[in-house]
């Protein structure tokens, strides 16, 4: 029976509310947009015809709360919920909910999210269905004598996982037998703070794998179909980074054996909607991972090279409208590449980043770019959810033509005001092994950021130098007529004197470590400058955003970085011995009390960021004076959070 959706609510945020609204829009489907506190100025707002407030900014108290949720769509007539992906995408009791108030929930029912949801069961499914498995421990018995007995019998390395998990959290490898006890204990801890649930599978770890996937689709009749495969093996912490489809270099018999299992794994447990059924690959050999029984993030490249709609797919399936398209009648045709752009420092450990976008500036969106942000200039990040603002997808008619397109888009897409990680994604892009496809799931720990490297710092230093020359110059003619002049700059926090001398159309820039030839053309815009800068005749595009604060973000095409001015806050206030919240977020977990001895290397405290854990630890052997914070407290960057004497002393055996 067609029950027709007039009225649909997101229960989302960021880039997937904005994604799903726009397919209701074009639908003519009314879009009713949920927002906690600190979300009230939130892109996803703009465009949806209802918008309600939820609650507070932590997401246990807002985004996460079903009651407000199905209160929400009841009182605003609502006749569907699309859950997006994150947050309760895979959460039973909201499917339940919503069948019990009459909702349509916009993906599978309550029975197949538990079945996939629980990690273990879902290995027992696919065992029963012929699904290829990894060997491992997928019991009920989870007391640590059963997992580290089960373990040895598995090998190392191992995998350990959250049966609930997803998104790399919960997840630890674990190299060698001594590192299993603590392994399990912190997987147990970030399971149980992600999901509610701290029960834990174990894996045979398959080091030169590939993380391949198959999306499938089925209505309610039972048809299901497999709309091809994506890789999605390049990864940092399990989090994918960069996605493709399709995964290049599998054989059509491959393909065809992968997307079979995959359709299959989704009859065995009366599947409806959009999912994706993840595989390692080896060799020819495939072995199931697990099924997200939403749709998910990298869900663009498929839509890419099928040209179908995958949320309007998701809408007409889910008001009771058959597949439109035979498994025959599917294509796939040229290629897509996708790059995920996060709130994070790649220049420092990948910590989470948040503040204000103080400038924003996107690439001309056309048929063979895609960009899908949920942020706007001005807008807050905060660290209360998950650091991923936006993606960009290129399209090409070879792998090599796309991944040129994404390389090129990203070069063009400028912010200020948040670290983000466009200078890794472009890194990988630029690996000769990526552009060959020789990948696995440990690609970017064997292609590591090189982070500022001498050569960047000296670019970025040039073009900063030329741009305060010129912006001086602009506020005072008469420099023109001086000689030489010095400019100062704070490169993370140091002193850099740079001295420039005109030399006919260059100038000359003598640094402490050296001198080169440079020139730039400066042409303003609104954000501050854009231009060209050469530094011994090799030339780049350049861009320079004027920040509050003293501060200049330097853009170069492979490279942006901040850099202080005279006046800035140019030093760490706190001492070496303090320890200090690398980032905002919520201490959840305190190892140490007053008075203790520690080694270097103990871990102190655990802050969480984003659904991240950072291990706050001993940088020396030491006492700690005092704890100032304690589990369940919010901190600020840069915020003092124990305090700690250098003081040599004999460790207890």
């Amino acid at each position: 029976m067609i029950t027709p959706i007039r009225r649909l609510l997101i229960a989302n945020r960021g880039e997937i509310a904005c994604r799903i609204i726009r397919t209701a829009k074009a639908m003519g489907i009314e879009t009713i947009a949920l927002y906690s506190d600190a979300d009230y100025q939130s892109l996803h707002l703009q465009s949806a015809d209802i918008i309600v407030n939820i609650g507070p900014a932590p997401a246990s108290e807002s985004y996460l709360d079903i009651n407000k949720i199905i209160t929400a769509a009841t009182e605003n007539q609502a006749d569907a919920i699309h859950p997006g992906y994150g947050f309760l995408s895979e959460n039973t009791h909201l499917a339940e909910a919503c069948q019990t108030h009459n909702i349509i929930f916009v993906g599978p029912d309550a029975h197949a999210i538990h079945a996939m949801g629980s990690k273990s069961q879902a290995k027992k499914l696919m065992s029963e269905a012929n699904v290829p498995l990894v060997p491992g421990y997928h019991g009920q018995d989870q007391s640590d004598d059963t997992l580290i007995n089960e373990a040895k019998r598995i090998g190392f390395p191992m995998l350990i996982k959250a049966v609930y998990g997803g998104g790399g959290k919960g997840m630890r490898v674990v190299e060698t037998e001594e590192f299993l006890t603590e392994g399990l204990s912190s997987a147990r801890r970030e399971s149980l703070n992600a999901f509610g649930d701290d029960a834990l599978l174990l894996e045979r770890f398959i080091t030169t794998a590939r993380h391949v996937e198959v999306q499938i689709f089925f209505d309610h009749d039972g048809e299901g179909v497999y709309l091809f495969d994506r890789d999605c093996s390049l990864q940092r912490r399990h989090q994918k980074v960069i996605e493709e489809a399709p995964a290049p270099g599998l054989s059509d018999s491959l393909r065809k054996r992968m997307g079979e299992a995959a359709v299959a794994a989704g009859t065995a447990i009366n599947y409806r909607g959009a999912g994706t059924v993840e595989f390692l690959l080896e060799g020819e050999d495939f072995y199931f991972m697990e099924m997200n029984t939403r749709l998910q993030v990298e869900h663009p490249v498929t839509e890419m090279v099928t040209g179908i709609d995958l949320v309007q797919w998701q809408l007409m399936v889910a008001a009771g409208e058959p597949l439109p398209l035979t498994q025959q009648q599917l294509g796939c045709q040229g290629h897509a590449v996708e790059a995920r752009i996060y709130a994070e420092d790649p220049y420092n450990d990948f910590l989470p980043a948040s503040g204000r976008v103080l400038a924003l500036s996107w690439p001309d969106a056309q048929n063979h770019l895609r960009i899908d942000s949920g942020i706007k200039q001005g807008d807050t990040i905060t660290s209360h959810y998950d650091p991923m603002v936006a993606k960009m997808i290129a399209y090409g008619q070879s792998r090599q033509e796309a991944i040129e397109q994404l390389t090129t888009g990203l070069q063009h897409y400028h912010q200020a005001g948040v670290t983000d990680n466009r200078d890794f994604l472009l890194h990988l892009l630029k690996q000769p092994a990526f552009a060959a496809a020789t990948l696995n799931t440990h690609f970017v720990e064997q292609h590591s950021f090189t982070g500022l490297t001498p050569l960047k710092q000296r670019q970025l230093l040039v073009a900063a130098t030329l741009y305060q020359q010129h912006t001086n110059r602009c506020r005072n003619p008469l420099q023109e007529n001086l000689p030489a002049s010095v400019v100062t700059l704070y490169l993370d926090n140091k002193a850099v004197r740079i001295s420039v001398c005109q030399q006919a159309d260059n100038f000359k820039l003598e640094f402490p470590d050296g001198s080169c030839l440079a020139s730039a053309q400066w042409y303003q815009e609104a954000m501050g400058y854009s231009g060209v800068v050469s530094i011994q005749k090799n030339s780049a595009l350049c861009r320079v955003i004027p920040l509050p604060g003293q501060r200049l973000k330097v853009i170069l095409p492979d490279c942006s970085y901040e850099l202080g001015l005279p006046g800035c806050n140019s030093g760490n206030s706190h001492s070496d011995s303090d320890l200090t919240a690398p980032m905002n977020g919520t201490v959840t977990k305190v190892f140490v009390t007053e008075g203790e001895a520690v080694d270097e290397g103990a871990s102190l405290m655990i802050v969480e960021a984003m659904k991240m854990e950072h291990c706050i630890k001993a940088s020396e052997t030491g006492i700690i004076d005092s704890i100032l914070f304690q589990p369940g407290d919010r901190v600020e960057a840069g915020t003092t959070l124990l305090t700690f004497t250098d003081e040599s002393y004999e460790a207890n055996p």
